[in-house]
């Protein structure tokens, strides 16, 4: 569908400079009349407005925000700028759409100086400061301001709340389409990502998986009775990191801390198995990072951990950074879950410690404590969650594009991945920036989504360089995560299957 529109009417989408030597400047033979709004969901209080608004003119141009100035609410707009100019365009009565860059249409208003600018019925009474100002400069030049009726009024956020659009695979086309990715280029890639060499850095964590069957409930207070069926441990944190880039491919050495105790052996001993370079600092004063979810069916009822957010000592800081400066690899992770290697004064001291010319990434997948990505300062990439990233910034109220701008700025890094949990990802480089929903199709396990969007991401990313592949690839690692109980390894071959369901998906249309 999106591939029809665009062939059929992407003529009609156009900037600013084109626009003007196409129609001219004020006082033409055409009459022109403009609308500008967000359109997120076209309905019909639009459709109404728009028509309307054409029968006034010659010409009616449509101009639209751009995602970065949308402040509807922080996952607006549902559906990105390319397609909602698309959808317009499709529109017999609109002439040429434009994504206005600007955060009001003002500067665009004075340029082209449209004969009619059209606002909806809804802006007529009790003039928003906005509309006053837009008035204002309609007049400068000598143009009108109309108001369409308001005979039937819809509401673009009312609407997409009562019924989520699903336009995952759309956007994903769109995204191929504008960043110019194929699907034999993205599974010659998972193909290729082995023979880097990686180093990560950071806490080791055994997740602990306890099932329990109902028994019942206490009678005397409200206290679940379960029955012990099983345990199973699997090595998480950085260490899984680590594991994902091993069954990738990569060449992968991983420094860590653990304690003197049988979690740490199970952990050192089960890396060591998978062919991964273990720098282990054991602090006997500590225990390995234990984190046990108590499971009844499918409900996790508890989670119990056992570990010490102490910061490091000043010995094992050092030990760190003489392993950080030492290591010859292709790229750097710092795997941030705030269990002791990391804090506001250790993370400069590793950062300096780490190689020139080496591909620095840092990672913030904190469940139950705070930490600042930002304190990362100059990497090649960081990838915090939603909630980590409006901690950093203080900004709990802003859209996810202009969050992950400020995360850039604050760090200063190249590039940012912005992890939404069950909404997908957000990413932002210099000029390139989208979305990408979740490709998960079943969620039996969501544990360790991250750390394989993570690793992917990395590989990708030091292989060919794009952004935009390496977050899909990323994102298809993680959808395989979701799809497995337990915090296993993501091998290629799970995603290459995994892109085989989503290209068959898309072409199904």
């Amino acid at each position: 569908m999106v591939d029809e529109l665009r062939k059929n009417y992407q003529k009609k989408i156009t900037n600013i400079d084109n626009l003007i030597k196409e129609v001219g400047p004020y006082g033409r033979k055409k009459t022109i009349v403009m609308c500008h709004g967000v359109f997120d969901v076209v309905h019909p209080g639009h459709i109404r407005h728009l028509a309307y608004a054409k029968s006034k003119a010659d010409i009616l141009v449509v101009s639209i925000t751009c995602d970065r100035w949308i402040k509807k609410g922080p996952y607006r707009p549902h559906v990105p700028e390319d397609l909602r100019a698309l959808s317009l365009a499709a529109f017999d009565m609109v002439d040429y759409v434009l994504i206005d860059h600007n955060e009001t249409p003002l500067e665009n208003i004075e340029t082209i100086q449209p004969d009619l600018f059209a606002k909806g019925f809804e802006y007529s009474d009790n003039l928003p400061k906005a509309t006053i100002e837009e008035i204002a400069v309609v007049k400068s030049y000598g143009g009108e301001t109309i108001f369409t009726p308001g005979d039937v009024v819809y509401s673009s956020t009312n609407l997409i709340n009562a019924a989520m659009p699903d336009l995952r695979i759309d956007k994903f086309k769109s995204m191929m389409n504008q960043m110019e990715l194929d699907f034999d280029e993205i599974k010659k890639t998972i193909t290729q990502l082995n023979g880097i060499k990686v180093h990560v850095v950071g806490d080791t964590i055994v997740d602990s998986y306890t099932r329990t069957s109902l028994i019942g409930g206490n009678t005397k207070t409200p206290t679940f009775s379960v029955l012990f069926n099983s345990q199973e441990n699997y090595v998480g944190g950085a260490g899984i990191v680590s594991l994902h880039l091993k069954a990738a491919g990569a060449d992968v050495t991983f420094t860590t801390m653990m304690g003197d105790d049988e979690l740490g052996r199970f952990a050192s001993n089960h890396l060591q198995e998978q062919g991964i370079k273990l720098n282990v600092i054991v602090d006997n004063k500590r225990p390995t990072t234990n984190k046990n979810a108590i499971i009844c069916g499918s409900h996790r009822l508890l989670k119990l951990d056992t570990l010490d957010n102490a910061s490091i000592s000043p010995e094992i800081l050092e030990r760190f950074k003489d392993h950080i400066a030492r290591e010859d690899s292709d790229c750097l992770i710092f795997s941030d879950f705030r269990h002791g290697i990391f804090n506001k004064g250790t993370i400069p001291y590793l950062v300096e410690a780490a190689p020139k010319n080496i591909m620095k990434i840092a990672d913030s997948q904190l469940a139950s404590r705070w930490g600042n990505i930002t304190e990362f300062k100059d990497f090649d990439l960081v990838t915090p969650n939603e909630r980590e990233a409006r901690f950093a910034v203080a900004d709990q109220d802003c859209n996810i594009g202009n969050l992950a701008r400020q995360i850039k700025d604050a760090s200063r890094s190249k590039n940012v991945i912005l992890k939404l949990g069950p909404r997908g990802l957000f990413f932002l480089s210099e000029n390139i920036y989208h979305s990408i929903d979740s490709f998960t199709s079943n969620v039996k396990d969501a544990v360790g989504s991250g750390d394989a969007l993570l690793a992917y991401a990395t590989l990708t990313m030091k292989v060919t360089g794009s952004l935009p592949l390496a977050c899909f690839i990323g994102s298809l690692a993680a959808a395989c995560e979701c799809e497995i109980d337990g915090n296993e390894p993501i091998t290629p071959d799970l995603i290459l299957t995994k892109l085989k369901d989503v290209k068959q998906e898309m072409q199904s249309g």
